[in-house]
């Protein structure tokens, strides 16, 4: 992993791999990169995967727990494609992350080739996120990983037909062995962040949604999911008729991306970005006569 200075001095961690059209990968509130490691082997040829790290979590330093917001995981966001020389990228973000593309939609949007948002939208539900509150910054009770695997699914509610292995894949990119105990991959902090956004009324984002007119989006959603209801989905593809859309069965919050539904819209995704990509490249400067 590489590592960058956001504006602030905290140290940030991403991954840059392969060529091509940049595409940004941003990850859930506790979650790193790494929830991007399923969806990483079936990209299309001629896609860059950037993935990031946001601050408190994964190999980014821990930062003052007031900066574990979404304005600012934005900002970081477009500091990495800043640090890394890119204008435009595609942006694909899990749940949180979602709202992180759809804050750059809003404030950067000439940043933005499109949006892919898995298992978020402008109106989220409270009890999914009551439910996510009650693991946020708590360490597991049992000391060693492979016991966290055994119960990882009674934690992951919608989710069926998951094979055992990948209970005990989820386990090791979330959580890592200690001393005789099982630590966190990221700052527990991240819990006052949230229990004081969770004071306040939900705010529906609409208004940042619609400020993704124009950009080639799609929208994954989980059938069972507990954060993105049925009905929010259905409102964004009527705002959106032109949204790629996929609802992925037996799977809850987030789906793990290497669901052949939810592959075969980010693939389809992709095709559109690098249309609207090629059609809005500014025109090369014309020669001056000689």
């Amino acid at each position: 992993m590489e590592r960058f200075e956001a504006e602030d001095g905290t140290r940030l961690a991403y991954r840059d791999e392969g060529t091509g059209l940049p595409l940004l990968a941003l990850a859930g509130l506790t979650r790193d990169g790494r929830d991007f490691d399923y969806l990483a082997r079936y990209l299309p040829e001629g896609t860059r995967l950037i993935r990031l790290d946001s601050r408190g979590r994964g190999r980014s330093d821990w930062a003052p727990p007031e900066t574990y917001s979404v304005g600012q995981e934005a900002k970081d966001a477009l500091a990495l494609l800043d640090h890394l020389g890119i204008d435009r990228a595609a942006v694909i973000g899990s749940s949180r992350g979602g709202f992180l593309g759809l804050v750059i939609a809003a404030t950067a949007r000439d940043r933005l080739l499109g949006l892919c948002m898995n298992d978020v939208g402008p109106v989220v539900e409270r009890d999914g996120l009551v439910r996510i509150g009650t693991y946020i910054g708590v360490e597991p009770t049992v000391p060693t990983l492979e016991e966290v695997a055994d119960r990882t699914q009674s934690a992951m509610p919608g989710f069926d037909r998951v094979p055992p292995l990948r209970w005990h894949e989820e386990t090791v990119r979330h959580y890592v062995q200690l001393d005789g105990r099982v630590g966190l991959t990221y700052d527990p902090a991240l819990r006052a962040s949230f229990e004081a956004a969770m004071a306040q009324p939900l705010p529906e984002l609409w208004p940042l949604f619609d400020a993704c007119a124009g950009l080639p989006l799609a929208l994954i959603r989980g059938e069972a999911s507990d954060v993105l209801a049925r009905a929010t989905a259905a409102e964004m593809r009527r705002r959106r008729p032109d949204m790629l859309f996929a609802e992925v069965p037996w799977r809850g919050h987030i789906p793990f991306l290497d669901e052949p539904a939810a592959i075969s819209v980010i693939v389809q995704w992709l095709a559109l970005v690098r249309d609207f990509a090629s059609a809005s490249a500014p025109a090369p400067l014309a020669e001056a006569p000689g």
